[in-house]
């Protein structure tokens, strides 16, 4: 089992051997939650730039919770591969403003 560094959060990835039932490239919707008033939509684009920086302006949504104090962020990313994806939400639950990103 991998050591990891404290507070560290690990994304579950399908092993080799597992094929994916995803057929790409594909258009995928990756989300992320976190408090509202830090620009995570920023945040997350920047992110998911770095793994697929073809990400087109209107490829982002944004929905404020009930209350205001949480925000999603939701990008549709052309995804090419399942390694792809799986660094994006690697990438997304390491940053200290992500709460949560399906």
């Amino acid at each position: 089992m991998p050591v990891l560094p404290v507070g560290a959060r690990l994304v579950q990835t399908m092993s080799d051997e597992e094929e994916s039932p995803l057929k790409f490239p594909c258009d995928f919707p990756v989300k992320a939650m976190g408090k509202a008033g830090v620009n995570l939509d920023v945040t997350v684009v920047e992110i998911v730039r770095r793994h697929a920086p073809d990400l087109s302006e209107g490829a982002t949504r944004t929905r404020d919770s009930k209350q205001g104090n949480y925000i999603a962020v939701t990008v549709v990313v052309r995804a090419t591969s399942r390694a792809q994806l799986d660094a994006i939400y690697q990438d997304l639950v390491d940053h200290d403003d992500v709460i949560m990103a399906i």
